[in-house]
């Protein structure tokens, strides 16, 4: 990847208002162009040796591959979890106005 292509990053909050809170500082600090908060939604895993099952909330973050690993780092030291799900998603293609956006919105005035 070059820098400029557009991702996702992927993670899990345990509440709404720690979804919200952590897209609001990714914003801030421009990190993202937007992010989602999906939810609740119901994940089914298994840790240390157990099966558990956990209410979440997806969040969706739309940014750029060179802000990827700041976006993934800030997310982990922002989540109470040892081993927070965070993922970064390569973007494919998409409506090429919108792709220009997420790099226009952040690098300068917010973009269209």
């Amino acid at each position: 990847m070059s820098g400029d292509e557009v991702v996702q990053v992927v993670a899990t909050a345990r509440d709404a208002a720690s979804a919200d809170a952590l897209v609001a500082a990714l914003l801030e600090g421009r990190l993202i162009a937007c992010g989602q908060r999906l939810g609740p939604i119901q994940s089914q895993y298994r840790r240390r040796g157990e099966l558990e099952s956990a209410e979440e909330w997806l969040v969706v973050c739309k940014t750029t591959s060179a802000r990827a690993d700041a976006v993934v780092a800030a997310i982990v030291e922002a989540h109470p979890d040892d081993v927070p799900e965070v993922l970064v998603v390569p973007v494919l293609g998409g409506h090429p106005g919108y792709l220009a956006w997420v790099a226009t919105s952040l690098e300068g005035d917010g973009g269209g």
